[in-house]
């Protein structure tokens, strides 16, 4: 019997149970052996009838004194008791595999070090993407290439939002509303609409592929929340739609990083990811792009790439040596040296066009015009702020 405990039983807590309890036949195929969920943590009460009921623990120290539990999924979420229950595990000689996107993008470097030290694994293929494969396959299918840049709606709710406004017409603020009403956002739905989530996920990714610490707060991010129906009309002229993007870009040891609203030309691969969906796109210097594309939340689909990582550990119960390094101050570029086309709308045509060297004007609505730049810098873009109404980059 193959002992392993869960560390949160909200949604995707009582999924990677779900999974386990529902694909019993099929794990133990593959390991040789069952695998049995020994014990929850968890401080809520359950039904009697719960299928977990029996496992479910309020003291952490039973699971982290058990010889038997040498593998614990990390699904509480949060950088507070995850963290410290984390590093005592691993500390303890005992796998961590998890789904927590803040604890991985701000106390990773820490814990893979810890993780190396004790030779076991700190596994996160669930933190990024939700179901989609992502982790694993940079680190073996595409483990030939230098990855020079990860571009990736990582974010399903704002998605979902956008998909409304570009579909049907819809403002944010009506798009929101049924995103939390059929359970897509939360009451507070800060962390998406933000781009909090989207930062923290192309944080890991970025630190992963160019092997040192993409630090979050150094992310420009801006979210979607000043999306407004007056864009849509934009975009549409343009034969395009509107996209929250995180991107990081690898150019002369520097990378270049961050969360934000672009405009995407229809036809190309992440133009067509709608709704809840998530996408990402790799480029690599041998197998050129690559695009990962799939369901990015949600409590099954989360709870398959926690199980997944659970498998690995048992199945190979060595380290698999994710890791990277903290980084120089000046590794990640100043949003301000950020690079990049934008539209620009304006009131004051001219003296935009003057001061960016902008020989085309595009469209004009109700008096704005639209005006698309060359390739130029955040810190020139803003020697033009006072004569701009909105900008938004263009992929």
């Amino acid at each position: 019997m193959l002992n392993v405990a869960v560390m949160g039983y909200g949604v995707v807590g009582s999924g990677v149970c779900e999974v386990i309890r529902t694909n019993r036949k099929s794990l133990s195929e593959k390991l040789g052996d069952q695998v049995k969920v020994k014990y929850v943590l968890d401080i809520k009460e359950v039904a009697p009838d719960d299928p977990e009921a029996s496992q479910i623990i309020r003291d952490f120290d039973i699971l982290l004194n058990d010889p038997e539990i040498s593998v614990v999924a990390e699904v509480m979420g949060g950088a507070t008791f995850a963290y410290d229950y984390t590093k005592k595990l691993l500390m303890a000689g005992k796998h961590v595999v998890t789904s927590n996107k803040e604890l991985v993008a701000t106390k990773g470097t820490e814990l893979l070090q810890i993780a190396k030290e004790k030779n076991v694994n700190y596994l996160f293929e669930a933190s990024v993407g939700g179901g989609i494969p992502i982790i694993r396959p940079l680190y073996s299918c595409l483990a030939a290439n230098e990855i020079n840049r990860i571009t990736g709606i990582l974010n399903g709710t704002t998605n979902y939002i956008l998909t409304k406004m570009f579909r049907e017409g819809s403002d944010f603020e009506t798009a929101l509303r049924e995103a939390q009403e059929k359970g897509y956002a939360e009451r507070n739905p800060s962390a998406d609409v933000d781009g909090i989530d989207a930062c923290r996920k192309i944080a890991i990714l970025a630190s992963l592929v160019f092997g040192k610490e993409v630090d979050c707060a150094k992310v420009k991010t801006v979210g979607i929340t000043n999306i407004t129906s007056s864009d849509v009309a934009y975009a549409e002229k343009m034969n395009s739609v509107i996209k929250l993007i995180g991107q990081a870009e690898l150019k002369n040891q520097t990378v270049y990083v961050s969360v934000e609203p672009r405009i995407i030309p229809k036809g190309t691969p992440l133009a067509s990811i709608d709704d809840v969906f998530n996408g990402i796109m790799v480029n690599g210097n041998a197998i050129g792009e690559v695009v990962f594309y799939g369901p990015g939340a949600g409590k099954l689909p989360t709870a398959s790439a926690v199980v997944a990582d659970i498998i690995d550990c048992l199945r190979n119960d060595h380290n698999r040596e994710y890791f990277w390094t903290q980084a120089a101050s000046d590794f990640v570029a100043d949003s301000a040296d950020n690079f990049g086309k934008y539209l620009l709308v304006t009131k004051c045509a001219d003296e935009v066009a003057q001061k960016l060297n902008i020989t085309d004007r595009v469209f004009v609505t109700d008096g704005e015009w639209g005006l698309v730049t060359d390739v130029i810098t955040e810190r020139e873009l803003d020697t033009v702020s006072a004569y701009i109404e909105k900008y938004i980059k263009l992929c």
